[in-house]
């Protein structure tokens, strides 16, 4: 187990192993609802599109824009006390979805990060069996 992680981690739910599955592998992967032939987050057996259970993993390319973001410089937390400032964001996944997450970068700053710029996926290990989509600018 990855020592030292003092935040909160995900718990995953029997809807959500195989995308929990697939980022440990460091991939990232989205439930498709069959009858709208559209993706969508957060991962569940239901589209929120048409309510159907149709639907169906697919593997995501890992590319994304910034859609909106915050650059948090006081913590909710105890655990991201060090990590001051950082970014919480949603990205637009380039298959459709927005995704909540964070902007991994040195020293944010509304200079550094625009709306619509381009992205890409990469994971952190928190524990053995959770690794955490965060994204970066390419």
């Amino acid at each position: 187990m990855t020592t030292g992680y003092n935040k909160p981690v995900p718990v995953p739910q029997v809807e959500s192993d195989f995308y929990w599955e697939k980022c440990k592998e460091h991939e990232l992967w989205l439930r498709y609802d069959n009858d709208a032939q559209q993706a969508y987050f957060y991962p569940r057996d239901i589209s929120p599109i048409t309510f159907s259970r149709n639907t169906t993993w697919i593997k995501a390319s890992g590319k994304a824009t910034l859609y909106t973001y915050a650059i948090v410089h006081r913590p909710f937390h105890p655990g991201f006390v060090g990590d001051v400032p950082f970014v919480t964001a949603m990205v637009e996944l380039e298959e459709g979805p927005i995704m909540p997450t964070n902007i991994v970068m040195d020293d944010p700053t509304p200079e550094k990060l625009q709306i619509g710029m381009a992205l890409e996926v990469v994971f952190e290990d928190i524990t053995d069996d959770i690794s955490l989509p965060k994204f970066q600018p390419v």
